[in-house]
């Protein structure tokens, strides 16, 4: 028996674009039908919207997909820091521009570390456009942080004597560590190497590692925001999704933990995985987002 074109399984590609916001190339990859609901990936440290190319295909058959790559990441522009004021604040800004360009009214977030106070602040300011909330390791509360951050607090309180500690953050060693801790034995060999080397290569590019250190310490702004994102947890009662490594050594299990004591219907889900969990852990979460998201968006 021949089979056509009809015969064979749905498939949906993941598409790649750029578009331009204030004057500034924005990267951001797509998948799925715009006429079903939205859900927007907010990549975090070190790492670009690759870290969910598996997580567009796998959902792109019921939902529309955005992940774009922040503003000196990825193959988004990566201006310098005398050319363009790196902070969260600014990163939000440049996000919601996106989104407003490209017709997104309404949303639900997948926040990831650095995806998390950029996604929140779009949250708390336009509650009625998100429509759902899912972390992955996507801190909102004091208790996420571990031993990891004491260098990255110092630095904020003290540039020029934490310089040469933080730095070390910015090296292959260091990235690759971001992977492979807290990882099951039986489950490393779903890393695939090409994870890092690719967050590496972009680190390394000349000026990069200027940028990160500007975004390691304009990080400190984000536990400002804190309260106000508690108070948006409380006040709204977004939907909230947590699927978190509890061997995660940068937020820790506590950090997912916290978010029940303002939404006590979160579904909070701690998973054999360390900081990246979609890279041992994506059918799962896959299948966790697909129905969390059946039931609250229906």
């Amino acid at each position: 028996m021949s089979t056509t074109a009809f015969d064979a399984p749905a498939v949906y590609p993941v598409r790649h674009h750029t578009l331009e916001i204030q004057g500034l190339p924005v990267f951001y990859r797509e998948a799925g039908n715009p006429a079903n609901p939205t859900l927007v990936l907010l990549h975090g440290f070190p790492t670009s919207s690759a870290m969910f190319r598996n997580l567009l295909r796998d959902l792109a058959d019921s939902y529309h997909l955005i992940a774009p790559d922040h503003i000196g990441f990825g193959r988004s522009a990566m201006p310098s820091v005398r050319e363009f004021d790196y902070s969260f604040e600014n990163l939000t800004k440049i996000t919601l521009e996106l989104l407003n360009a490209l017709g997104v009214d309404r949303f639900a977030l997948y926040i990831q570390d650095y995806g998390a106070p950029i996604g929140l602040r779009i949250a708390a300011r336009n509650p009625e456009r998100v429509t759902a909330i899912i972390s992955q390791s996507g801190n909102a509360y004091l208790e996420g942080f571990t031993p990891f951050w004491d260098v990255l607090f110092a630095h904020a309180k003290d540039r020029a004597a934490n310089e040469v500690e933080v730095r070390k953050l910015l090296e292959a060693d260091a990235t690759k560590w971001q992977y492979t801790h807290g990882v099951p034995a039986d489950r490393l060999d779903r890393l695939a190497p090409d994870t890092w080397a690719l967050d590496q290569a972009y680190l390394d590019r000349p000026g990069n590692k200027e940028i990160q250190l500007q975004l390691f310490w304009d990080y400190q702004f984000n536990l400002d925001g804190y309260p106000g994102f508690q108070e948006y947890f409380r006040t709204h009662r977004p939907p909230v999704l947590v699927t978190w490594g509890e061997h995660d050594e940068i937020f820790g299990a506590d950090g997912a933990r916290a978010y029940a004591r303002d939404l006590p219907d979160a579904e909070i889900h701690l998973l054999d995985a360390g900081h990246f969990a979609l890279e041992t852990h994506g059918a799962e979460i896959a299948a966790l987002i697909r129905d969390f998201l059946s039931r609250k968006l229906s």
